[in-house]
């Protein structure tokens, strides 16, 4: 029964954590610009998603260490430094974007402008990082993501076109925009593959004391958790194709172009469902890349660390959340374009992909780390396959998105 209950409890993170403003910005983007043919990039993404959150809860409940142990372990701190200072400043793009987005789910609940907010969204993130304790924060918030479900009642309720939707699986050349629509589905891979994903996993099962017998309950949250992440995701880009571009909008460059969306289903009250939707996903999101900061750097320099512990056990840890948190609200309080921001950082994302990806695989076909339980070929050839796409996608198309391009 317990484990059944890690199980439940854990999908639900799952979802919690995978739905985020990356997920829901770069699937309404490809919705509205491209209909539903994007999907297979939503599809790519997911599945290697739950390879990579399923090795690397083995890792951790095999091992007894998180990924970012084990890389400066296997390979030296020198080594670790590139795949550290990468992730560090990448997440803190994302952790940026997540505030925009808190603050813009409050702007467009009171009307008051985002950037007045962003600080009010960074405080209450860290007051409950400071006070809170991980099961908390990895299971409460969560549960409350699962509001983000009206999509999926949306999408099926708007009766959208079955053989579309599975051609729209399968990848396709672009009928029109080339560059943007690489450009976006290097997005929806990058949101999709985030790396804070399964480093915050890994720190998450060893906070938990996650232990070989735990290795089927991961499988499970895993492939249901991500899966039904992914499902939602897809269901936003289905209501942005058949509400946002039969409205005329066929090029999101705003967050105010979406609180629509849920209309055509639940009346005014999908008005209210998507700012929900919006502000508890992206505020969940920002408690876990607060955490993931700071165990990257706690467990990067040998500091002690754990959410559980109080704050003068391991002031590093709480220092490092503290700082993170701060310095992601000051690009939003600027008036930073928190929408720019996620595509961007998402995409930038996906390039970076390998410097974390490739030391992780190098550890899960190491003995010394997982014994008789490291990865088969399917596991390593999937996983190297789509992170390579996404990379090599990503160095091509970023530059013409930048400076223009077809």
């Amino acid at each position: 029964m317990k484990k059944i209950l890690e199980i439940s409890l854990g999908i639900v993170t799952s979802v919690g954590g995978f739905l985020e403003i990356g997920s829901l910005a770069t699937a309404a983007q490809a919705g509205s610009a491209f209909g539903f043919q994007l999907i297979w990039a939503i599809v790519l993404g997911t599945i290697c998603i739950i390879f990579l959150v399923e090795m690397a809860g083995r890792f951790a409940a095999v091992s007894g260490h998180t990924i970012s142990d084990g890389i400066r372990e296997r390979f030296g701190l020198t080594f670790f430094l590139l795949p550290f200072l990468s992730t560090l400043l990448l997440n803190l793009m994302v952790l940026a974007a997540e505030i925009g987005g808190g603050a813009i789910a409050l702007e467009l609940a009171t009307g008051i402008t985002f950037q007045w907010w962003a600080p009010a969204v960074a405080f209450l993130a860290w007051l409950l990082l400071w006070k809170g304790t991980f099961g908390f924060i990895e299971k409460g918030v969560s549960i409350l993501g699962l509001v983000t479900f009206c999509f999926v009642i949306a999408a099926v309720l708007l009766k959208p076109n079955v053989k579309l939707l599975a051609l729209g699986a399968l990848p396709s050349m672009p009928q029109h925009d080339h560059a943007s629509y690489w450009f976006t589905a290097v997005s929806i891979l990058g949101a999709s593959i985030s790396p804070y994903l399964f480093l915050f996993y890994s720190s998450g099962a060893v906070e938990d004391a996650w232990d070989e017998t735990y290795l089927g309950t991961n499988r499970a949250i895993a492939g249901l958790g991500m899966s039904f992440g992914g499902t939602i995701s897809i269901a936003v880009l289905i209501v942005a194709a058949l509400v946002l571009a039969r409205n005329g909008v066929d090029q999101v460059t705003d967050y105010h172009q979406l609180p629509t969306m849920l209309v055509p289903v639940f009346g005014r009250s999908g008005y209210w469902l998507f700012v929900a939707s919006l502000g508890i996903a992206c505020f969940g999101a920002i408690l876990e890349l607060g955490l993931q900061q700071a165990y990257l750097i706690a467990q990067g320099l040998g500091w002690n660390w754990g959410e559980d512990r109080k704050p003068s056990e391991d002031p590093g840890f709480s220092a490092a959340y503290t700082l993170a948190l701060l310095l992601a609200a000051i690009p939003i309080i600027l008036g930073f374009a928190p929408l720019k921001l996620t595509i961007l950082s998402m995409a930038l994302t996906a390039a970076t992909l390998p410097l974390t990806v490739v030391p992780f695989l190098f550890l899960m076909n190491d003995e010394r780390y997982v014994g008789k339980h490291g990865n088969g070929t399917v596991s390593n050839s999937a996983v190297v396959l789509i992170i390579l796409l996404g990379s090599i996608l990503a160095i091509v198309t970023i530059p013409l998105e930048l400076f223009g391009g077809t």
